[in-house]
């Protein structure tokens, strides 16, 4: 059939809007018509025609509706709870080119574990072709924390920076001490426009992940992969990393390969088991007061290794330093994002609940204060 001569009726188009508003797949809806009409060949349109419909007419305009309405929600956020943080840049057409977002919580959370994050761009929107990005800490039980939120259509520089300026100034200028990300390039470009002091380092894990790929035409890859993660992993300083990966590429044959030869990596954090025994070089200043390890547990984690603490222990030291004391692992520090209130209604069944929950719990409490009284009586004081 013609192009020119395939144009679905009036009835048909309002029933794929219909089934599409329902969630029904456009597969299930063209089966639809073809069982009704008897067959392929009694239909003045084809299955392609029914996803461009969609996708032309349909989708576009709920597109920009929803638009409109996660607007309006970013301004209920805000009216709720003014510490809630929200930008927006629309396109010509007035639909999002780009958003940030950022809760109270996360703001609070920001100056206890914002030092060191991590900004994401991995994620995509199936409906929108959108990119999401969020900004990753760890909190002090070395969990991920979510420190902001964005929506992206094109992924270049002026994007990247937008967002970052957005984020600094949700975060008062604050700019964080090291930043990790993927490898791309004009992101770094954007990091380093924005945020000049801030370290920025490629995630080691999207690295180690590609590798499979590049080694899966050899022969011995397996056994390859596994050289290259013993070299990654258990090399504690930038001269002995340098050192293992030349004897590596040597003795793969790998010293012409680009890709390969071109890697560095900036930090290295090595977990040691304990059937596995290596030895640390540990330097220690009295007079300064400083402990340093080869194995860098401090500079990764934040948190003293066992060799310096055994060096501070048969050096005498009866206090460690307060460099060596981050404020995120005190327990006397006021976190002041455990107290931020969320805009949430309590129902009056869950009032109820609540109240039910406290009067059990107090009967609980009195049987066990007559219990105890009960068998204090049966002992006579001793004279």
């Amino acid at each position: 059939m013609l192009k020119q001569h395939r144009k679905p009726s009036m009835f048909v188009r309002r029933t794929i809007e219909n089934n599409e508003k329902a969630g029904i797949r456009p597969n299930k809806t063209y089966q639809s018509f073809v069982a009704a009409a008897g067959g392929h060949r009694e239909l003045n349109f084809i299955k392609k025609d029914v996803r461009n419909y969609i996708t032309r007419e349909v989708r576009n305009v709920s597109e920009l509706q929803d638009e409109k309405e996660f607007e309006k929600y970013l301004l209920r956020m805000k009216e709720k709870n003014q510490n809630f943080f929200f930008k927006l840049e629309l396109e010509d057409d007035q639909s999002i080119k780009l958003a940030f977002w950022e809760d109270a919580r996360s703001r609070a959370t920001c100056e206890y574990f914002g030092d060191v994050i991590s900004f994401d761009t991995t994620y995509n929107t199936n409906t929108y072709n959108m990119v999401f990005g969020s900004f990753i800490g760890v909190n002090q039980h070395s969990q991920s924390t979510l420190l902001g939120c964005a929506l992206m259509k094109n992924e270049d520089i002026q994007s990247f920076k937008w967002l970052f300026e957005c984020w600094l100034c949700c975060m008062g200028g604050n700019a964080p001490k090291g930043i990790l990300t993927v490898q791309c390039a004009l992101m770094q470009r954007a990091i380093e426009a924005c945020m000049p002091t801030t370290i920025h380092r490629w995630c080691i894990w999207h690295i180690m992940k590609k590798i499979p790929s590049k080694l899966n035409d050899y022969k011995r890859h397996l056994k390859i992969e596994h050289d290259m993660s013993h070299v990654v992993w258990n090399s504690h300083t930038k001269e002995l990393f340098d050192r293992n990966w030349n004897d590596f590429l040597i003795k793969y044959g790998f010293v012409d390969n680009k890709e390969l030869s071109g890697y560095s990596v900036y930090e290295v954090v090595e977990q040691v088991s304990n059937s596995t025994f290596n030895k640390f070089a540990v330097t220690h200043d009295s007079v300064a007061a400083q402990v340093k390890c080869q194995c860098l547990l401090f500079e990764s984690r934040g948190i003293l290794c066992r060799h310096a603490l055994s060096v501070l222990s048969f050096e005498r030291v009866n206090k460690v330093s307060s460099r060596y004391i981050l404020k995120r692992w005190s327990k006397n520090v006021k976190r002041r994002h455990t107290h931020q209130e969320q805009p949430r209604r309590a129902s009056v069944g869950a009032k109820k609940q609540e109240v039910r929950r406290i009067g059990v719990s107090f009967a609980k409490y009195m049987r066990i204060c007559i219990g105890i009284r009960g068998a204090h009586s049966h002992f006579a004081p001793r004279l």
